[in-house]
């Protein structure tokens, strides 16, 4: 994969870059801590040992100002801070992100939301992605696994050049894995089937195919992600955007 893009930092060149240290970026983190947010992040299943308790808007605001930085970006990593997981993954360069940064930073997964944010904003834009979507499907460990379905999901939705075949090879991963009854996984792999046949006519039928398949399997996790992506790919919004994306298309 030649990724999605060289650099976050390509279009709106005109912005100065702030440059920012790390204990700066920390500090600023720290500051903006809230109890409140931190208790609402607690009550999604979010991991807050190591959290303030700053909500993803205002850390954006922060990434805004910093832009893209490589060196913060790893240096924000290893403070093992939630937020500053979170902020590294947004202002980080994914066309130098190495794989081996992605399975250091894998290894070190601990909740959901550093996995969504650090592969939505940073890892399905690398050369590495489609890659690391088959290789962590495999992996036990539940986060790294779900970091794997989530890659999936993002390129269905964000990758628009990546070509059909790419996520038709998906979907076997999908039949394989959906037996997973651990909740971060199934969920993950339930959204990756679903944005994988919302992207196209040609994939939502090979998506709802793999659903029939995944409905024989035995298994609770299996039907229950089968059953809930049957009812969005059928639905009369998604059917009624397919139709009219062919038409324009056509």
């Amino acid at each position: 994969m030649k990724g999605r893009s060289a650099s976050k930092s390509d279009g709106g060149a005109h912005k100065p870059q702030i440059n920012a240290s790390l204990e700066e970026i920390v500090k600023e983190i720290e500051n903006r801590g809230d109890p409140n947010t931190l208790a609402g992040m607690s009550r999604f299943g979010i991991a807050v040992a190591h959290a303030y308790g700053v909500s993803v808007p205002q850390l954006r605001v922060i990434a805004r100002r910093i832009r893209t930085d490589h060196s913060l970006a790893l240096q924000l990593w290893k403070t093992g801070i939630h937020e500053g997981r979170i902020l590294a993954g947004m202002i980080d360069d994914p066309g130098v992100v190495t794989e081996n940064q992605m399975e250091n930073w894998a290894s070190s997964f601990d909740s959901w939301d550093i996995v969504d944010g650090t592969c939505g904003n940073l890892f399905d834009k690398t050369h590495y992605a489609i890659k690391k979507a088959h290789e962590w499907s495999e992996r036990n460990e539940e986060y790294v696994k779900r970091a794997g379905f989530v890659l999936m999901a993002e390129l269905a939705v964000h990758d628009k050049k990546t070509p059909d075949e790419t996520f038709l090879k998906f979907l076997p991963v999908i039949l394989r894995e959906s037996s997973d009854e651990r909740n971060f996984v199934k969920k993950a792999i339930n959204w990756a089937l679903r944005q994988i046949g919302k992207r196209n006519r040609n994939l939502n039928t090979a998506a709802l195919r793999t659903c029939r398949r995944i409905q024989k399997i035995d298994s609770s996790s299996a039907k229950w992600i089968a059953t809930d992506a049957v009812r969005e790919l059928t639905s009369t919004t998604v059917q009624k955007k397919l139709k009219n994306a062919n038409k324009r298309s056509g």
